[in-house]
């Protein structure tokens, strides 16, 4: 509206000063010859304007429409350990976002009341474990929870702490282990796959300390809850972490385990982390949604890029 007016007052003015001047005066003709062509200078700046400001007008309304057009398809809660799973599903938001998706994150720093939510049909999934926990758990409180798709797995690694030599450990040295059946199995396998400890043979997944044959060494190993092994590094020999928790003790697995599960491991295929959900729910739109987007290439690489081998996508 200012620039009509701006435009009128200078033809006005123009029109004005041709009157005064009269047509016979080729000095006046020039004067009104400049200012009529600075009036149309400006109606064709102004003119310019408009039209880029209605270009951006369209283009907002056109994001506008775009984003409306998104279909809110509902609410996906799930329960996560912090690290690292509750970061993956952090950068899977956006993602899920886009589709239509509202992705809900509540992290837990146990084992057990993760599977209790799901189980309680109080949250929809949750990403926090392997198969065989998995499947303890369901044996010993008798849930039905499944697989709904495998996702990465965290190499096992023995982890300094009092001690870093582990070929030349000390007699009568103290290990941390976690005291959940499988992950302690899992634990003692590593001691034995270097040379630390032998089982009794055929003890697999569900070997315990009772199942430790030979000890050359008169190891001591001391049993905690998953969560605390970390926290005792500074008052034994060497901890034995899974990877979300040698992440929140600040270790690298690349860098400082003296120990751990390989790549191509057996261990890489049977502990590989899961979206967990109530048996029947597996198939469900959001759940699949929920699955695609964390094997993604965009989640795999994320994965690789930020935790240095300690966390690694599983590829089917």
């Amino acid at each position: 509206m200012k620039r009509k007016k701006l435009i009128s007052t200078l033809l006005t003015t123009v029109l004005a000063f041709g009157l005064l001047t009269g047509c016979g005066s080729s000095a006046a003709d020039g004067s009104a010859a400049g200012a009529a062509s600075e009036a149309a200078d400006v109606q064709d700046t102004a003119a310019a304007e408009d039209a880029s400001s209605e270009d951006a007008n369209a283009e907002a309304a056109e994001s506008e429409a775009a984003s409306e057009a998104v279909e809110a398809k509902g609410t996906i809660k799930v329960a996560a350990s912090p690290t690292p799973h509750a970061e993956i599903l952090a950068e899977a938001k956006g993602i899920l976002a886009e589709q239509g998706w509202d992705l809900e994150v509540t992290e837990f720093e146990d084992y057990v009341q993760p599977n209790l939510v799901v189980d309680s049909g109080e949250f929809d999934a949750n990403y926090f474990q392997h198969i065989p926990y998995l499947d303890d758990f369901n044996a010993e409180h008798g849930t039905k929870l499944v697989n709904a798709g495998g996702i990465h797995y965290e190499p096992f690694g023995i982890y300094p702490g009092t001690e870093t030599d582990l070929a030349n450990i000390s007699d009568g040295a103290v290990i941390a282990v976690p005291n959940d059946t499988t992950n302690e199995a899992r634990a003692l396998l590593l001691l034995q796959d270097n040379g630390i400890i032998k089982l009794k043979e055929g003890a697999g997944l569900q070997a315990t300390v009772k199942d430790i044959e030979e000890n050359p060494h008169n190891v001591s190993i001391k049993e905690l809850e998953a969560a605390q092994v970390a926290r005792v590094k500074d008052e034994v020999a060497f901890v034995v972490l899974n990877g979300n928790y040698a992440l929140e003790a600040g270790f690298s697995v690349g860098k400082d385990a003296v120990a751990k599960e390989e790549s191509d491991s057996e261990a890489a295929k049977t502990y590989v982390n899961i979206i967990a959900v109530n048996e029947g729910n597996e198939n469900s739109e959001g759940i699949k949604a929920l699955v695609e987007v964390l094997k993604s290439d965009k989640i795999q690489n994320f994965i690789n890029e930020k935790y240095d081998g300690a966390v690694v996508p599983f590829t089917e």
